[in-house]
């Protein structure tokens, strides 16, 4: 139980980490403000959330694809 509470806190989707690397705000602050985000409107911040880890997936992915191409024929 400990090692999936771990991945999800640290690896899941990353979306936290991005960020607040790219606002240059600690990841515990973000995580804490979209919990609170997420209590106080019912929930609807996961909808975003889960957009944007879709995002980031999908981006990852094609700048791979551009590295390798013969990888994703």
């Amino acid at each position: 139980m400990k090692r999936f509470k771990t991945f999800i806190e640290w690896q899941a989707f990353g979306v936290c980490s991005a960020i607040g690397d790219r606002l240059g705000i600690a990841t515990s602050r973000i995580r804490m403000w979209f919990m609170y985000i997420s209590f106080l409107t019912l929930g609807s911040p996961i909808i975003v959330y889960m957009v944007l880890a879709f995002w980031m997936n999908i981006k990852r992915y094609i700048l791979a694809a551009r590295r390798n191409p013969v990888r994703y024929l």
